[in-house]
């Protein structure tokens, strides 16, 4: 997975851009994530859980996109397609998959994470 980090001069905003099949990835980074803290260091703990549990999975549940982390992938996906089959939109209406759910390795991850925290606090 290749990504670019971007700080808006203007403003002060971040923004990682993904490669193609990871787009959502960098939207995650952006919209739930951000320059908090806080954030980071919830994700980087659930990573440590994932390592330390490889059984199990650890989720961080966005207000857009949610986080799925296993023993060694991680999976990002728009919580607009977790709805339920009663509410299945019209086929015009469907999302672009490839942009809404992404998936990398746990050191990919881990890897984009670390560096995120130290781009936007170095």
């Amino acid at each position: 997975m290749d990504f670019v980090f971007k700080k808006n001069a203007l403003d002060g905003s971040y923004y990682c851009q993904c490669s193609m099949g990871h787009e959502i990835v960098g939207r995650w980074l952006q919209e739930e994530i951000g320059h908090e803290m806080a954030r980071i260091e919830q994700v980087m703990a659930l990573v440590a859980q994932a390592r330390s549990a490889p059984g199990g999975e650890h989720r961080l549940l966005g207000r857009e996109i949610s986080l799925l982390i296993s023993a060694d992938e991680v999976i990002i996906e728009d919580n607009a397609l977790a709805l339920s089959e009663s509410e299945v939109l019209p086929e015009e209406f469907e999302l672009y998959d490839s942009e809404s759910v992404g998936c990398c390795g746990l050191e990919d991850f881990e890897q984009l994470i670390r560096q995120w925290q130290a781009f936007i606090h170095g």
